[in-house]
């Protein structure tokens, strides 16, 4: 057995694609689900670089991680300032982080070009920064930019960099091909290289951080890997600046699975499985659509129309399918006669306290189920990230909802001077009808405000969660002003770190955010009426 240490920058890197923009409860959100991957290193951000990142790392301190060591990034020390008054370097220590990784430029060119030093100073600046952390009680690792062009071009600088880390006390030196223009063959052949001149033996291993500007990332990765590489870098689901980095969630299932004779272990024993949930959860938090065609992740990965195909898959499916989809959390797709998802929702009804008199009962339940989402996934729902909502929906197709918290029966916003919003709410509890109206920030906002005005007096619970964060995706953009809408809310608990999503979708954005909004606020109440259930036996 060898473990490969993953690596991953979503949270970085991942970050710098265009249209990705993490709020701190979005890099939370995420950061738990990489944990309970079992990703080994989550790189957090620059601390210091923006105020988002210092608070990220502030409210990060707080979680309980069980599998992964969270770790900031940041460069070495400026040209002309000394290691202790250095703020770069200030604001990684202030992160708390057990491990920091630091850029440096590995390539001479790039040195007398860009940064315009000697090449001297730049090896002074690394030692100082590494020994000054290593100093302070954290692992560093070194992130080599441009390393693979400046091998080729100036090979001896480019190993007296790797020594001098290796001499300061870094523990990893990440091989990067920054413009992401290497072949596999070199990365292979340089990695193999520097493993054998420093042997197995030495403090200091290697690591690989591809860039997919030549759609060759996952391909370098596995050949660093193949030449003694400890650890990957990359993303999940590709994510990052240009044409994106390594995608993990590729890479990964490779490397374990392709490769059994070497026996690679990347995450912990059983994980496996979680990676298709993990792509499409992260996704939805990108606000981004999951590609579809995504290798082992994507919806097609694994789908096939009917005729020869599905007659083959019919009788083998290992002649058009060349791994397991259930090992990585994916399932088979007919087309033509859909067949598939009734066990995810039994396991479903398994895990939330859905009891059935027999399997019979629960695989008819589950077939309601199915018959419905994906009436609603046509329409352009997507629950992967949304399990409030589907749990809301699983309750209304079993008819398990019992008396409603109320009904809704009209909402409307107008937009007043073209600056304050107002929205009018008229909703039914019991027999009678209750009508409200309230200004707010946006339609949102406005109708949230309103409908809880109704509520408040019958529900004064509903003060106990409040709506943290709203996402909005056009599903089909080729209509432009008519496209459908999908909006997302996040709502949390005043007093807890507990927050539930919902979504909403519609042709109508305010339609869509109004849906979302009285799933956010029906799911709140029946959790507090749970808890006060729960607390009077």
């Amino acid at each position: 057995m060898r473990n490969i240490e993953i690596y991953d920058t979503t949270l970085r890197d991942g970050a710098q694609m265009r249209d990705i923009s993490f709020s701190v409860h979005d890099k939370l959100k995420i950061l738990e689900i990489l944990d309970d991957l079992g990703i080994a290193y989550v790189e957090g951000g620059w601390p210091g670089a923006n105020p988002k990142d210092i608070d990220f790392f502030a409210e990060a301190r707080k979680l309980k991680l069980e599998n992964t060591k969270l770790t900031a990034f940041g460069s070495t020390r400026k040209a002309g300032t000394s290691v202790k008054d250095d703020p770069i370097l200030a604001a990684l220590l202030r992160a708390e982080t057990e491990v920091i990784c630091i850029v440096a430029k590995s390539s001479a060119w790039q040195i007398e070009t860009t940064m315009r030093a000697s090449l001297d100073e730049n090896l002074e600046m690394l030692t100082e920064s590494i020994e000054y952390l290593c100093g302070e009680g954290r692992e560093v690792f070194v992130d080599a930019e441009h390393f693979f062009d400046g091998y080729h071009s100036n090979a001896d600088y480019s190993r007296k960099f790797i020594e001098t880390a290796a001499q300061a006390g870094a523990s990893r030196v990440i091989l990067c091909d920054t413009n992401g223009g290497s072949l596999p063959e070199d990365v292979y052949q340089i990695t193999k290289e520097l493993v054998s001149l420093r042997g197995e033996a030495e403090a200091i291993q290697y690591g690989i951080h591809a860039h997919n500007d030549s759609d060759l990332a996952v391909a370098n990765s596995i050949r660093a890997v193949r030449a003694g590489a400890v650890q990957v870098q990359g993303t999940i689901n590709g994510y990052g600046e240009r044409c994106g980095n390594a995608n993990l969630l590729s890479i990964i299932p490779n490397l374990e699975l392709k490769y059994s004779e070497d026996k690679l272990i990347c995450l912990p024993e059983g994980h496996l499985k979680e990676l298709t949930k993990v792509a499409r959860q992260v996704a939805e938090i990108a606000n981004m659509n999951l590609n579809q065609s995504q290798p082992f992740v994507g919806e097609r990965a694994f789908t096939h129309k009917g005729g020869l195909h599905a007659s083959a898959i019919a009788k083998d499916k290992t002649s058009y399918e060349h791994i397991d989809p259930e090992k990585v959390g994916n399932f088979t797709r007919i087309v033509v006669s859909e067949q598939s998802g009734l066990s995810n929702i039994i396991d479903w009804f398994k895990n939330n306290g859905f009891d059935f008199e027999d399997d019979t009962a629960a695989k008819a339940a589950a077939a309601k189920v199915l018959e419905k989402l994906k009436d609603l996934e046509h329409q352009g729902y997507s629950y992967e990230n949304a399990a409030a909502s589907f749990e809301l929906l699983v309750r209304q197709v079993l008819d398990e909802n019992h008396e409603p918290f109320f009904e809704t029966i009209e909402s409307n916003v107008r937009v007043l001077n073209g600056q304050q919003t107002e929205a009018t709410v008229r909703i039914k509890i019991g027999d009678k009808e209750y009508h409200s109206a309230s200004l707010g920030n946006g339609p949102a906002n406005a109708l949230d405000v309103a409908l809880r005005k109704s509520l408040r007096d019958f529900y004064p619970e509903i003060d106990n969660f409040q709506l943290q964060d709203f996402k909005v995706r056009i599903m089909d953009s080729h209509l432009g002003t008519a496209a459908v809408t999908k909006v997302q809310v996040t709502t949390g608990c005043q007093h807890t770190s507990d927050t539930w999503d919902t979504i909403g979708v519609d042709a109508n954005i305010v339609k869509a955010s109004w849906d979302a909004i009285v799933d956010s606020i029906v799911y709140g109440l029946a959790r507090e009426k749970s808890k006060k259930e729960s607390n009077a036996t």
